[in-house]
């Protein structure tokens, strides 16, 4: 096969195929099935996939991980059941119908009530590719010509310390059991997943990057804050639409005021003057611990 890329060998660019005089043909045996001697080696594979799928770890394994990505990192024995359940059956006898599973893990009581919001053992250390998405769909982000030169934001000491297809492996980011060690969260027997990939220097060059990135955008993808900054001079109605679009609404009352006077030590005149208290607000909300915990 010719390639576009001459640097890029094809075994990194080519599917994988099946070589006939390669496959074995016994009997194969696993999980308490056999695939029968002589199976042909896709069909083979496709016997075996479908036996693992069948296997009844499949549903808590894959149901605690979806809950851990989309709502909570320490997820309840029964909510990982409740869901694990939809899994092996939505109700029409389909197994692994993720639309139902995703639906189950958004609507259960574990993820919708409010008492989540107090818990000590709630909620989970947002990812920090959905703290620039978030951001970028909050104030509709552009790239006029397409170009969207974000780049490789995994540099931990200048950028997020995580960027979308860059992971060190196959496995993620982070495991799903982690425990940042030495800390209350391991004491307390809890994971947390994404502090895996967080550290002192990551956490000040996602701050510093966000800085930049709020301000100016990078290339041509750029923020537009036009909507937001008629509420500029009104601190208060600032804050709170910051906190609303951001944080849904979960800042704290000292969180809160410690931004606003911020942003009243900003005069609301001149050309920066308004979009500098509208930066500063999503900024210091952005960098708060009561928008960084997701709950």
């Amino acid at each position: 096969m010719a390639s576009s890329d001459s640097t890029t060998p094809e075994r990194y660019r080519v599917p994988l195929v099946m070589t006939a005089s390669q496959h074995e043909t016994g009997a194969s045996t696993f999980l308490g099935t056999t695939i029968p001697a002589g199976t042909e080696g896709m069909a083979a594979v496709n016997l075996a996939l479908d036996a693992i799928f069948a296997h009844p770890n499949v549903p808590p394994f894959v149901s605690k991980q979806l809950i851990q990505r989309l709502v909570t990192s320490n997820p309840s024995p029964a909510y990982i059941g409740r869901v694990s359940a939809v899994f092996a059956d939505n109700g029409k006898g389909v197994r692994g119908d993720l639309k139902a599973v995703i639906r189950a893990i958004l609507l259960d009581t574990e993820a919708r009530d409010s008492a989540a919001l107090t818990s000590a053992t709630a909620g989970k250390l947002r990812e920090p590719v959905l703290r620039l998405v978030g951001w970028a769909r909050a104030y509709s982000a552009t790239s006029p010509s397409n170009a969207w030169a974000i780049g490789d934001t995994s540099n931990p000491n200048s950028r997020l310390a995580q960027s979308i297809g860059h992971s060190a492996t196959v496995f993620n980011f982070f495991r799903p059991g982690y425990a940042p060690p030495n800390t209350a969260i391991a004491s307390a027997g809890l994971v947390a997943p994404e502090f895996q990939i967080t550290n002192e220097l990551s956490v000040v060059a996602y701050i510093n990057y966000m800085q930049a990135l709020i301000a100016n955008g990078t290339g041509d993808f750029k923020a537009d804050y036009t909507t937001i900054l008629t509420l500029a001079a009104d601190s208060q109605a600032l804050i709170d639409e910051v906190n609303l679009v951001l944080a849904n609404g979960q800042l704290s009352s000292a969180t809160v005021a410690a931004i606003k006077a911020a942003v009243d030590s900003i005069a609301n005149t001149g050309a920066t003057g308004p979009s500098n208290r509208v930066m500063t607000a999503i900024l210091l909300t952005m960098a708060s611990p009561d928008y960084l915990t997701f709950k």
